[in-house]
Order: C-alpha cells, then sequence, then structure tokens
C-alpha cells in the first residue's frame, strides 16, 4: 500500500494463486489424471472409450492414446500428460505404471503439506528414496539375460505385450519384434547401439491376412524404376547413392536469354544435351548397376543409362536414403565429379520390385536392415530393442524387496525427513495393488500375503498373476520387464512429483474472449482465469 492506494503489478487479465492452495491443486490434478487410467493397468484392465470433437470414437487401453485424447486444463494436469508422452517416446512402455505412481508419489505428500511440513524436505526425501530404489534396482533385483537365447528373448517379450490388443498373435509380434531389432543392433567399440527409430520401420500394407506379415532383411520404399525397360531384378548389385539432379542445371533466380538466331537456340539445346551426357559418363564410369537419386531425372539422361543398361531411381527422401547407405554400405554422393569407387555400395544381395497389393513396393534385401512389412506396434520393437541393449531384466514386482529395504533404512535416518522417506515405500504398493483391483482379488489379504511371503528368505520374486490375482513366482511364471523401463518410470514419477511440489505460485491468462465478455456480467466480477488449479 502507497498513500491507501493498491498497487496492481499483473495485468488485469491474469489471476495469480499462491501458497497452500496451489501445492493442494497440483497434488489433486495428479491424482485425478491417475485415477482416469488407473483400471487399465495390468492384463485384465479395462478399456476406455474416447469421442474426439468430430464424433470418431476410440477405444484402448494404451496410456498414452488415452492421455493424448484428454482435454484438460490445469497446467498440472498437463504436465502429466507430457510425462506419460516422454515415457513413451524414451522407452515404450510404462506410460500408465509412471503416471500412477507419480499420482500416488503426490498423494503421500498432501499429509505432510496439511502438516506444515516444506516442501524442500519431502523433495530432499524423495531425492534420497529415488537414489535408493535405483540402487536396488541394479544390484539386487536386476537379473542378467542371455540375448542369444532365442526362447528366453520371446518369452520377455511376451511378458511385455500381454495387454496389447495384438496380443492374439503374440508369437508372430514376437519373433518379428525380435528379428527385426536384433538386426538394426550395431557393435561398435564394445558398446551396441540400436536406432530403431531411424533404421527399423513399419511398413502397411492394405490386404491380405496380419499371418503374412514378415520381417524383409533389407530396405523396402515405395518407387519404380523410370524406365519401362530398366532391370527390375539384380543380384549382388552395385550402388549409387546420389543427392543431386541428373538433368540441366536451372538458374538460381530468374534467368533471361534473347535469342536472335535459330542457331543460338540450337546451341542453347546442344548446351543442355552436352551437360547431361558428361554427368551420365561420370556416373557410367564407375559401372554402377542401380542409380538412386533424391532428385530428379531427365529423359535424356534415362536414355543415356538405359544404353548403359543401369536402373534408376529418382526422388527418394532422405530418410530412405540413408537407410539404403547403411544397408549396402554406399556414400551418399553430391556431385557427379567427386565419385570414387569407394561411394559404390556393394554389400546388398538382391534388388527387386515387386507388386504388393496396388502398390509397386522395392527392396533393396540381404542386408544389415530389416523393414517390417505388417501393422504391428511399434511398441514391441522398442521393447526389443531395449532388453538387448540393457541385456537385463527384472520380476514384475520384484520391487516388494526393495520397499523392504527402504522401510529399513528409513529407521536410520534422523530427524523429519524420514517420514517422506517412507511414505516413498507405501506409494511404490500403488502398483501391485492396482493390479490386484483391476482383477477382482481382495487387496488386502492379497498384500498381507504377499508381505509374508517377502518376509521370508528367498521368497523376493514372488508377485501378483495380474489375470487371476493368485500369488505366484514371477521368474518361473515368466513375467518380466526390462530394467530400463522400470528405471525411467520410477525417474521420471518421482522427478514429476518433485516438480509440482515445487510450484508454490501460478499467474495464468485470461482468454481473450472472456475478459472481453467479463464486464457484461456486472462491474463488480472478476475476469476468470481459463488455466489454473480449481479452487
Amino acid at each position: 500500500m502507497a498513500g491507501g492506494m493498491p498497487i496492481i503489478v499483473l495485468n488485469q487479465n491474469t489471476k495469480r494463486e499462491s501458497g497452500r492452495k496451489v501445492q493442494l491443486g497440483n497434488i489433486e490434478a495428479g491424482k485425478t489424471v491417475a485415477d482416469v487410467i488407473r483400471t487399465c493397468l495390468g492384463p485384465r484392465s479395462m478399456l476406455k472409450m474416447l469421442m474426439d470433437p468430430m464424433g470418431g470414437i476410440v477405444m484402448t487401453n494404451d496410456g498414452n492414446a488415452i492421455l493424448r485424447e484428454l482435454n484438460v486444463k490445469h497446467p498440472a494436469a498437463k504436465s502429466m500428460i507430457e510425462v506419460a508422452r516422454t515415457q513413451d517416446e524414451e522407452t515404450g512402455d510404462g506410460t500408465k505404471s509412471v503416471i500412477i505412481l507419480a499420482g500416488e508419489v503426490l498423494s503421500v505428500a498432501e499429509q505432510f503439506i496439511h502438516q506444515q511440513m516444506h516442501p524442500t524436505i519431502i523433495i530432499a526425501a524423495y531425492r534420497q528414496a529415488l537414489e535408493d530404489i535405483i540402487s536396488d534396482l541394479k544390484n539386487k533385483i536386476a537379473t542378467p539375460v542371455d540375448v542369444s537365447n532365442r526362447e528366453e528373448m520371446i518369452k520377455i517379450i511376451k511378458s511385455c505385450l500381454g495387454t496389447k490388443f495384438i496380443s492374439k498373435w503374440m508369437d508372430l509380434a514376437c519373433a518379428i519384434a525380435l528379428d527385426a531389432t536384433a538386426t538394426v543392433a550395431i557393435e561398435e567399440n564394445n558398446k551396441r547401439e540400436i536406432d530403431i527409430k531411424r533404421y527399423a520401420k513399419v511398413e502397411k500394407i492394405p490386404g491380405g491376412l496380419l499371418e503374412d506379415s514378415k520381417v524383409l532383411k533389407g530396405v523396402m520404399i515405395n518407387k519404380d524404376v523410370t524406365h519401362p525397360k530398366m532391370r527390375r531384378r539384380i543380384e549382388n548389385p552395385r550402388i549409387l547413392l546420389l543427392d543431386c539432379n541428373m538433368e540441366y542445371k536451372k538458374g538460381e533466380s530468374v534467368t533471361n536469354i534473347e535469342i536472335t538466331q535459330e542457331a543460338d537456340f540450337s546451341k542453347i539445346l546442344k548446351l543442355e544435351e552436352e551437360y547431361i551426357e558428361k554427368i551420365c559418363n561420370e556416373v557410367i564410369a564407375l559401372r554402377p548397376d542401380l542409380v538412386i537419386t533424391e532428385k530428379g531425372v531427365s529423359d535424356l539422361a534415362q536414355h543415356y543409362l538405359v544404353k548403359a543398361n543401369i536402373s534408376v531411381l529418382r526422388r527418394v527422401r532422405k530418410s530412405d536414403n540413408n537407410r539404403i547407405a547403411r544397408a549396402c554400405g554406399a556414400t551418399i554422393a553430391n556431385r557427379t565429379d567427386e565419385l570414387k569407387e569407394e561411394d559404390i555400395g556393394t554389400q546388398c544381395g538382391l534388388f527387386e520390385i515387386q507388386k504388393i497389393g496396388d502398390d509397386e513396393k522395392l527392396m533393396v534385401t540381404d542386408a544389415p536392415l530389416k523393414s517390417m512389412s505388417n501393422a504391428l506396434h511399434i511398441t514391441s520393437c522398442k521393447l526389443a530393442a531395449l532388453i538387448i541393449v540393457i541385456g537385463a531384466a527384472w520380476p514384475c514386482l520384484g520391487i516388494r524387496g526393495a520397499v523392504a529395504a527402504l522401510n529399513d533404512r528409513a529407521k536410520s535416518i534422523t530427524g523429519i525427513h524420514q517420514w517422506p522417506y517412507r511414505a516413498i515405500s507405501r506409494a511404490l504398493e500403488i502398483i501391485p495393488r492396482t493390479l490386484i483391483q483391476n482383477c477382482g482379488a481382495n487387496p488386502i489379504r492379497t498384500l498381507t500375503a504377499i508381505r509374508a511371503k517377502h518376509a521370508l528368505a528367498n521368497n523376493t520374486t514372488w508377485g501378483i498373476d495380474g489375470t487371476t490375482g493368485q500369488i505366484v513366482d514371477m521368474k518361473s511364471f515368466g513375467v518380466w520387464e526390462p530394467l530400463s523401463v522400470k528405471q525411467q518410470v520410477y525417474k521420471t514419477a518421482i522427478e514429476t512429483a518433485i516438480l509440482l511440489l515445487r510450484i508454490d505460485d501460478i499467474v495464468s491468462g485470461v482468454k481473450k474472449q472472456d475478459a472481453l465478455n467479463a464486464p457484461s456480467s456486472g462491474p463488480q466480477e472478476a475476469p476468470q482465469a481459463s488455466e489454473g488449479p480449481e479452487p
């Protein structure tokens, strides 16, 4: 106050909320988003029916798909949805688990906020608990996997795909995912690299049966040769990849040529023909069987190349050109006058153009790449990749042993930090509790029984059968998950909760339409915020 007059700092079209009200609002928003998809966890999960603004209906139990269709206004709820999207992009699985766990971690923090505990104390305890959980995952729970054992790998992938719609074709999907992902893996300097986003592609072709799906050992693109007399099948081809035009070079700006005699026009045409003949001779000198370019190829260039018995593909996408380069060992050239013998790719076993459905499909096969020709959910491919990279997995509910370890460590922590630390161990039980609830079993009785099991020696691998709700040995039951997925779930969930707990002020703007309509409702009424926590 200055002279009894209020000082207005913020714009009148904004709404500000601060303090405990914001923190409790963020917690409530996180819990609400988690409750939306809680029933979608596990093999007995329920489906959600979503209707978009255009009237389309989607029925799915995929966490990322459900959250993507939700239209929320609260900024904390939007952050939770972004977390699920990040989890899906990074690991391909665990989107529902990370949201449910993040909501529970926020929920157990609510009582400490009501007890006037400072958020910094809660956050410090959460960070310490996260470090201990990750350490226990790596050192006590993770089990090495022999990636060369195909049967064991198939079992692991099956447990990851059990709740997807594709579970009806489980054996086919798992075999395709494993074969495709294992092939794009490259080992350099004792380090395995798998880039499935760039080098593993799901090609969907209408028609046929799902059982017709297969892994193609190579690259497949929707292209045909430019001339009908060019070869459509070549064994052990020499492949040349270009990123330049094989036609007369056009001016970079508006080019005007004044012709006064007929001989001048003939001279211009001759110059164009000589230029095209020159670049074609530079290509022919390397004796390639197949030329693939990202740019255009003129009719005259096609004529010279057909005479040299060379097949040509034009206007190929750069991403496809990069895949072919990696598959056949070729180097993409930008100029024909700089071509060398080392630029030719010779690692391809077969070049062939086949008619599949209504489209002509070009296939470069018997190469280090594979392309999956089916509508397989890409998640399976990601999971297979992660299993191979990490080489370790852990039982679905084996973290229960870490829960007991957290409780033991909490006793050694002095001060009020031990209470938020102990709360994390309670929050971790939300995943098994949700699995039990979704299959119709008694959560209290089942959780008590599994705690008693874990209290005995060498029983840390016992967990919940998500289909029946019975207690089974996860190791013998064959339920495994990639270590990296579970690490990412716990990191993302707890760090998201920490992020939302650190927020103590929200300033939200009012939509322009709301701001214009506000005076008509009365001079005393304040403008309503379009975004922000519910009061």
